[in-house]
């Protein structure tokens, strides 16, 4: 136990010195690190809501229309199935009453036509129950009803790719460390720290960004228009003055075909957003346009006809720019929604709130104080018991603090007001081990053991309940971070740094410096 080679001692102490340097930054303030080189590193520490301030906010996914977007996906599927061969000649598809209907025209492909259908229906987790529930009525009319196991499923499925979309929408704003959580069944917690005014990210939350290019219907009267007769092929839209337009219900780009959106200018100076399309996109836009010649098509962002530009000539190199009276801003959040992908679900703030950087720093210095405190007391007490053991165990704590520092730096770690809980409590059972250590050694030497032996003892046999007790907290701090969120998970990521420190620091690293000591001095008595 007492055998430390000289390449060990270099590799502890190396190893703990890289770790005092990289725990160097998250001590020093943030404008002092800007001025360092670039080559420097610098893993820092970020600050949580709760001590940076910031930005809090609690979106609500509107389940309704969930099932009317299934219907609507249905539709267009089945559309498509009918017409590939074996072609079924079916009549108009309606999505009333939540089913989806349509009649076979020709009574002897209704088997036919059930064969297409059964491949787009799917089963649901292990319920046993499929997502679309097939009967046919009065022989030749198919009825589809969307089953509550498929709905379940469609409202988890688009709830998780919200917070996907969510966390892409706000990391492109430039923010640090954001959380973003799922809180129950239609909910996503939205935490910025740093972020005062979050009137910028509801406006860009607030947009579900389904971006479609579409045919305008000219073949459509006002007449037809006024008295809503409008062809089944068609729909009717509005600009966003209110003004209504007629555009295909097929779609010839979408969003899911676009590569890249950002800001930028057209000829005259205006802001504008200029898109990029996929290789796909990219070759049906062309042929669409080149069909197309001097024909009107819209631009559709959420429902809302941003323009109606003519086709002048095809346009052959995948990309379009959108225009429509922006400015810089709004342009930027319509390229920020566009580029991160449209939300599946509309979201509404039912919750917000600001923590002030007064509030923060009020906690950071409760928590230093805290700390402080901690960091004396133990000192002292360990000094008074233990003397020469107690002033080692004390270098140990201050490793063992430092090390946390580091290694939540590198790993972009944000601390939060119960991270610094788990500090001081970190501090305090920091000691836990040496104080074991110390008492088994204690003991030995009352049953007549040398120093050596004391010593050697000590730490074996109290490395086996130390080693015992810890696993018992990292297994805690496990569950916590692993089914707890947002101040649970942080306190339990402080808490599992430390224990792996903490148990290093106390175990080996002391037993560095009493090893070299004992060798050096080579003491026939120690006052412990």
């Amino acid at each position: 136990m007492l055998d430390f080679p000289r390449w060990k001692v270099w590799s502890i102490t190396l190893g703990l010195a890289l770790m005092v340097l990289l725990a160097v930054p998250s001590l020093v303030p943030e404008s002092i690190r800007n001025t360092w080189p670039h080559w420097v590193p610098k893993p820092a520490v970020n600050l949580g809501l709760d001590l940076a301030g910031g930005s809090y906010l609690l979106l609500e996914g509107d389940t309704s229309d969930v099932q009317q977007t299934k219907l609507e996906q249905m539709r267009e599927q089945v559309r498509l199935a009918m017409r590939r061969d074996p072609r079924v000649e079916i009549g108009d598809i309606s999505i009333a009453g939540g089913k989806l209907s349509f009649m076979v025209r020709d009574p002897g492909k209704v088997d036919a036509a059930r064969e297409k259908l059964l491949p787009m229906t799917n089963g649901v987790g292990t319920t046993g129950q499929r997502d679309w529930e097939i009967q046919v009525v009065d022989s030749t009319r198919f009825v589809l009803t969307p089953t509550q196991a498929g709905l379940a499923q469609q409202i988890e499925t688009a709830m998780n790719d919200a917070r996907e979309v969510v966390d892409k929408r706000i990391n492109a704003l430039g923010t640090r460390e954001p959380t973003v959580i799922r809180e129950g069944s239609n909910r996503i917690v939205v935490q910025v720290p740093g972020l005062q005014d979050p009137s910028q990210l509801k406006a860009l939350l607030g947009k579900t960004a389904k971006l479609e290019f579409k045919l305008v219907d000219t073949s459509v009267t006002p007449q037809q228009i006024a008295s809503n007769d409008i062809p089944v092929t068609s729909q009717l839209l509005q600009y966003e003055n209110g003004a209504p337009i007629v555009v295909n219900r097929t779609a010839m780009i979408t969003g899911d075909m676009l590569v890249d959106a950002k800001q930028s200018y057209d000829q005259q100076g205006r802001p504008d957003v200029t898109l990029q399309l996929d290789g796909a996109g990219a070759k049906r836009f062309a042929r669409v346009t080149t069909e197309n010649t001097q024909k009107p098509f819209a631009i559709i962002v959420d429902n809302k006809v941003i323009s109606a530009p003519n086709i002048n000539e095809p346009i052959l190199g995948g990309s379009a720019s959108i225009s429509g009276g922006f400015t810089v801003d709004s342009a930027n959040q319509l390229a920020i929604a566009l580029r991160s992908g449209k939300l599946p679900i509309n979201l509404k703030v039912v919750q917000e709130s600001t923590v002030s950087p007064e509030l923060g720093n009020d906690s950071i210095r409760a928590g230093v104080t805290a700390s402080v405190i901690a960091i004396v007391a133990v000192i002292v007490f360990m000094v008074l018991t233990y003397g020469r053991f107690g002033v080692y165990a004390n270098i140990a704590v201050t490793l063992n603090v430092l090390v946390i520092l580091a290694v939540m730096g590198m790993l972009s770690a944000t601390l939060t007001l119960p991270g610094i809980a788990g500090f001081v409590l970190t501090i305090g059972t920091a000691v836990d081990a040496n104080v074991l250590i110390n008492e088994r050694i204690r003991e030995e030497r009352r049953r007549g053991r040398s120093v050596m032996q004391a010593v050697e003892l000590g730490y074996k046999e109290a490395s086996r309940t130390i080693f015992e007790a810890n696993v018992t907290h990292a297994i805690a701090g496990a569950i916590m971070l692993v089914l707890g969120s947002g101040p649970i998970r942080g306190f339990a990521v402080v808490l599992l740094i430390g224990i792996a420190s903490s148990v290093f620091t106390a175990v080996v690293f002391t037993r560095m410096l009493v090893t070299l000591w004992l060798r050096r001095k080579r003491p026939s008595e120690i006052h412990i």
